[in-house]
């Protein structure tokens, strides 16, 4: 019987073809289980869901509080990229311990920040909407939120996630047009200006500033 040979030009086309395959069924098993949108709904049901009704004994008890947004906060925000990104410039010069001080500080001033909302503003409801357009790239998403005070007043807040890995972490916040990160890295740039670019100082005297006033006020983008 006559062994059949196959041309090298068809066994590459073949070859290219199963990559090209395992490829695509890597990509279908490694896809988010939740989509954005999900993952900013069910962190924010889950955080609420734990302090509706309890709000008078979380506002006594703040540790315990700052206990929960921190549990909420890691599963959902990507701290090391933030970080990164508010140092802006500055974090090529830094040194690997100087950047995980620095995350480490920039968390938990967002976490204490986080848990003072929570328990000095009053809203009626939390609108988690579903997006309306594709986003511009695979691993990026933009997902928007009402979040209606006691008076009627809506505030729109706008969540920037990034895909990593096979989750979608947030890694920016937009409230009221007023852009967290951008000011954060500002405000990272005019202290290391302030402190003649002593990266010890400036992680040791962090402490970002954006006042309730400001975030009604509400700025551009």
């Amino acid at each position: 019987m006559r062994q059949m040979t196959l041309p090298f030009t068809l066994l590459r086309r073949l070859a290219l073809a199963l990559c090209l395959m395992l490829a695509g069924l890597s990509a279908a098993v490694a896809a988010p289980e939740r989509s954005p949108e999900q993952v900013i709904r069910d962190s924010i049901n889950e955080l609420m869901g734990q302090i509706e009704g309890r709000e008078d004994y979380y506002a006594n008890n703040l540790d315990e509080l700052k206990a929960l947004v921190d549990d909420s906060l890691d599963d959902i925000a990507d701290f090391r990229y933030i970080g990164a990104s508010v140092m802006g410039r500055y974090f090529q010069n830094a040194t690997p311990q100087q950047r995980s001080r620095f995350v480490n500080v920039f968390r938990q001033t967002l976490i204490d920040t986080y848990t003072k909302g929570l328990v000095t503003f009053d809203y009626r409801e939390l609108r988690v909407l579903d997006s309306r357009r594709p986003p511009r790239h695979e691993d990026q998403a933009s997902v928007a939120m009402e979040v209606v005070a006691m008076d009627g007043s809506v505030y729109p807040v706008s969540y920037t996630l990034r895909l990593t890995g096979e989750e979608w972490k947030v890694v920016n916040v937009i409230v009221n047009g007023i852009n967290l990160g951008l000011t954060f890295r500002n405000q990272f740039d005019q202290a290391m200006r302030d402190h003649n670019r002593d990266y010890d100082a400036v992680i040791a005297d962090w402490s970002p500033e954006i006042a309730a006033e400001e975030l009604e006020q509400g700025g551009s983008t």
